[in-house]
């Protein structure tokens, strides 16, 4: 009687990809539920919300895990730095800031869900197309590091993570201010 919700815990194989990169995207797959749970419902309002009118809102944080999850598409699918068309269309999302939140505001949840479904739909099927000793490639990270892929993927969710957290911040600080 195991359900998918029942399994949410077990990083397991996934059908249609090698055994180490299933269990990487049984990471992401979990991380991402957590993102989803933490935003469900939000209106434009609360997606835009800054505390004290400051920092990110959490329509940014999930504007810029997508634009993350689409740097490391290119750079490690495709070997390859972003063009500048693409980092001109990345830059907004990659780097946040005041920038991003006069570009990245008044759009309802279903635009940043769409976003992160569609980067993550190119991720899953660039994952297929590779096997387990991909992970393991070593390139430039960075001026004065090198990385092998599975960090490179780790560090994707990892990043997602961290914004998750602070979403939740975010979220806890607006329930209070709307409390008072």
């Amino acid at each position: 009687m195991k359900t998918l919700e029942n399994k949410r815990f077990i990083v397991e194989n996934k059908l249609g990809y090698t055994p180490m990169i299933g269990r990487l995207l049984s990471m992401m797959d979990y991380t991402r539920s957590t993102t989803l749970n933490a935003v469900d419902g939000l209106s434009v309002e609360e997606l835009d919300y800054r505390i004290n009118g400051k920092g990110n809102s959490i329509g940014c944080l999930l504007y810029h895990m997508a634009c993350v999850e689409e740097v490391y598409q290119i750079s490690t699918f495709e070997d390859r730095d972003p063009t500048k068309e693409e980092l001109q269309r990345l830059n907004v999302g990659l780097k946040l800031g005041e920038k991003a939140h006069k570009e990245i505001k008044d759009k309802e949840i279903e635009f940043y869900l769409e976003q992160l479904s569609k980067v993550r739909e190119r991720t899953l099927d660039l994952f297929k197309q590779i096997e387990d000793i991909w992970l393991d490639e070593v390139s430039p990270f960075g001026p004065d590091h090198v990385a092998n892929n599975y960090f490179r993927w780790f560090h994707v969710f990892e990043d997602e993570l961290n914004h998750r957290g602070q979403i939740r911040l975010i979220r806890n600080h607006m329930n209070r201010e709307q409390e008072n």
